[in-house]
């Protein structure tokens, strides 16, 4: 699936808040193994590099327009490889801390996959995981509205990709059965003040629409996106709107 580096930065100061709360959960330590799980340009996992010094940071992700903009964040400590998050979590390779910011969401399965990324952590390694709740969002559930309708549903050829993200139950379960302690698990609202309906409409745009926007025919998409807005414009009916963006974070140390 193709990304837009640039459409995708066009929210970065939203986008980078999550990061900074997700980052503020591990705890300090120096000369460590670390791997970012869907690193994106590379950026986030530089600024890692500083909080915990000395450490060797590997960053993977399946993107090779985004890993273009991670070329000059490489360094002695920190490299990068274009590689998927069901690719890595095949591997023997054990981490000290396994990092993922807004990555995961796009992987299948949670109740199999999340066993196998904490699979990848040394003993007393650290978890760190940040994922958008997908099914309380507002414009992902206009999404899901639209692809179960004609004649989308026939357009897409009955593509769909519901949301792999689970509940805090779910995923506090998963942890503890699979040897995590010290779990730490909110639920937290990013606001996004939106000045129009075109700018809700970018904000998805450049994420959960991607994989839609890319099995559409030019006249199909139009029309996608025209009905797209148009629904927002039913949703959200005074500006500047308040869109409630929720997000999942998720902490704990391998036993």
């Amino acid at each position: 699936m193709p990304w837009n580096p640039e459409l995708y930065d066009q929210y970065k100061d939203v986008r980078y808040k999550p990061f900074y709360d997700l980052a503020a959960l591990i705890k300090p330590e120096s000369n460590i193994k670390a791997i970012d799980l869907g690193c994106g340009t590379g950026e986030q996992a530089s600024i890692l590099t500083e909080k915990l010094p000395g450490s060797s940071f590997l960053g993977i992700d399946s993107s090779v327009q985004m890993l273009e903009k991670s070329k000059k964040y490489e360094n002695e400590n920190l490299r990068f490889k274009l590689q998927s998050i069901e690719e890595t979590v095949k591997s023997e390779e054990k981490w000290d801390l396994v990092f993922s910011n807004a990555a995961l969401q796009w992987a299948d399965d949670h109740e199999t996959l999340f066993p196998k990324v904490i699979e990848l952590l040394s003993p007393a390694g650290q978890l760190a995981i940040q994922m958008p709740v997908q099914n309380e969002n507002i414009l992902n559930q206009i999404l899901m509205e639209m692809v179960d309708e004609e004649p989308y549903i026939s357009y897409l050829k009955h593509f769909k990709r519901d949301s792999p993200v689970l509940s805090m139950d779910e995923y506090a379960q998963i942890l503890f059965d699979n040897g995590i302690e010290d779990i730490e698990i909110s639920q937290k609202v990013y606001p996004i003040i939106a000045e129009d309906g075109e700018a809700l409409y970018e904000f998805i745009s450049g994420t959960a629409l991607l994989p839609y926007h890319e099995r559409l025919e030019h006249e199909q998409k139009e029309t996608f996106i025209t009905e797209f807005k148009a629904r927002i414009a039913k949703r959200f009916t005074k500006y500047p709107a308040i869109y409630a963006f929720k997000r999942i974070l998720i902490y704990g140390r391998k036993k």
